[in-house]
């Protein structure tokens, strides 16, 4: 039996791989370098046992910046995946993507207030910050000129990027996400 005999015309690996959207292989992408950089971190530090619990003690005693930009983060990740999941153009799209567009700009605009992770200074990740605050009024603005197409990959794009791709690395060994999930 052949290689080609082993798979059915539509489930061969390349055809499942072009199937795949791209936002898709930005997630496996990122998981795995997520993977990669939790081992190292708990490798370094082998008496880290993480256990999962949760408290919210460590947001509680975060600073107000912190404690907005969460709160920011938890209902732009919500409104989005309603956004998401529910059908294009159903009656509270134009009403949640603007709670979304909000919630969006409060997360992006209170991640300036923090800095932690490179002493003092900006992180890389603050570049995502300020690419959102531009990235928004173009999907505002794809919208409005009923450039639909334009608008879902613009709006997509930041949620992937902004919202599932960054919100997985604040769940790194050390963070704050970890600590309410994961330290006694």
């Amino acid at each position: 039996m052949t290689a080609k005999a082993a798979f059915p015309p539509n489930l061969s690996p390349r055809a499942l791989v072009s199937r795949l959207p791209f936002w898709a292989w930005q997630i496996l992408i990122a998981f795995a370098i997520y993977l990669v950089v939790s081992y190292f971190i708990l490798a370094a530090f082998p008496e880290a046992e993480p256990r999962l619990r949760f408290s919210l003690e460590p947001i509680m005693s975060a600073s107000m910046a912190i404690q907005v930009h969460v709160t920011g983060a938890i209902a732009t990740f919500a409104i989005g995946l309603v956004l998401l999941c529910a059908p294009k153009g159903f009656g509270l799209h134009k009403t949640m993507g603007w709670a979304w567009v909000f919630a969006m700009s409060l997360t992006a605009i209170s991640s300036f207030f923090i800095t932690g992770i490179m002493g003092n200074n900006y992180s890389p990740i603050h570049a995502l910050s300020a690419w959102t605050m531009i990235g928004l009024p173009f999907g505002i603005a794809a919208i409005r000129r009923r450039d639909i197409q334009k608008h879902r990959h613009t709006m997509t794009g930041m949620f992937v990027g902004g919202m599932v791709i960054a919100g997985l690395f604040s769940f790194l060994p050390g963070r704050l996400m970890w600590e309410i999930f994961f330290t006694a």
